[in-house]
């Protein structure tokens, strides 16, 4: 991404580690972060500052920025911060709170608003706890999380209903790309969402977003639903009777579409280690913890979640709040420097 329009980076949940990777990323890729504006709370990215210092060294000064436009300015070795939430007081680390979910919740509108005006070319999303969300007032607690909320602010902004902007979840690697049919949803309601319509429109947006990132169109694997993908109808017939209908109209389309195949093995078939061709260039997944689980087995610090379908680049670490060490000085921003690099090398 050339940098005439800086990056958001939003705050997370305060209480968790989001602010924390944020000053260690700063602190630890400064030629990736230049360009990097931080949309949260000035006061609780100072205490991150602080925290990862240590006794006896200089914590690297926080910028607040009165306006975007003016990023360009900020010195180097220095975090750039937004002032985009209403924080009373700082957040007690790990400690669900509304408070805490509400601040969170408008460093996201913050962003997301900047972006879609192209005042910013891309966005990257530290974690959110959802319970705290759910406890940030009515505005927000119908959002189950990240993916669903920019849905619905992107959506507003083009004045298009949420069935006009279909979207969905990316996680990927350096080894493996799988994308999800159906997002935070119980595995029950999960089940009833694999209908025909929602796997052929998971294909059609996984075809166009990953066209357009890598300038070829992609070789799509499709996981199977059931155990050996049915196993011809033994063990369910999704396979037969929604799945496969679903990859025959993506391949009527021109897609390079293949499966149902048995979800144990497709993940392997996509896998590509370094030095290594695989079969597929992504793997479409049935529900949620069946396409990342894969992916974060080979590295949760280097998985990167991206929104597919969005009128905005957003990227977002792989990992959650991990409120058991926030203020630990513990976590690793490797996940957040990586999301940083997808989200430049998206927009650009």
């Amino acid at each position: 991404m050339a940098l005439n329009r800086p990056l958001l980076i939003t705050m997370g949940d305060p209480a968790g580690i989001g602010p924390e990777i944020i000053a260690k990323a700063f602190r630890d890729a400064p030629a990736e972060l230049a360009g990097c504006v931080v949309a949260g709370d000035v006061a609780t990215l100072r205490r991150a500052s602080r925290l990862i210092s240590g006794a006896s060294a200089l914590a690297l000064p926080v910028v607040q920025l009165a306006a975007i436009g003016d990023w360009a300015g900020v010195p180097p070795r220095s975090i750039a911060v937004l002032q985009s939430c209403d924080l009373p007081d700082l957040a007690a680390y790990g400690q669900v709170s509304a408070a805490a979910g509400k601040s969170a919740a408008e460093c996201i509108l913050r962003a997301a608003r900047a972006t879609l005006r192209g005042e910013a070319g891309a966005m990257v999303t530290a974690p959110i706890h959802k319970e705290a969300l759910a406890l940030a007032g009515a505005a927000f607690a119908r959002f189950p999380g990240h993916t669903e909320l920019l849905q619905a602010e992107a959506a507003a902004f083009a004045g298009r209903g949420l069935t006009d902007m279909p979207v969905r979840m990316m996680l990927a690697n350096d080894e493996l790309k799988t994308v999800l049919v159906s997002i935070h949803l119980s595995l029950r309601d999960a089940l009833d969402a694999v209908t025909v319509d929602s796997v052929l429109q998971t294909l059609q947006i996984t075809h166009q977003s990953v066209r357009s990132a890598s300038g070829s169109a992609p070789r799509i694997a499709v996981a199977g639903l059931n155990p050996h993908a049915g196993e011809g109808g033994l063990f369910g017939r999704e396979e037969i009777d929604i799945i496969a209908p679903a990859i025959a109209a993506a391949r009527a389309q021109g897609m390079d579409v293949s499966g149902p195949f048995a979800p144990d093995t497709v993940f392997m078939r996509a896998r590509t280690p370094t030095g290594q061709a695989s079969e597929f260039d992504v793997v479409v997944a049935m529900y949620h913890d069946q396409g990342l689980i894969p992916v974060k087995y080979l590295g949760v610090e280097q998985g990167v979640n991206v929104t597919l379908g969005l009128p905005l680049v957003r990227t977002s670490p792989d990992h959650g709040t991990a409120f058991d060490i926030a203020g630990t000085g513990k976590a690793d921003a490797s996940s957040l420097i990586a999301a940083v690099r997808m989200a430049r090398r998206l927009a650009a």
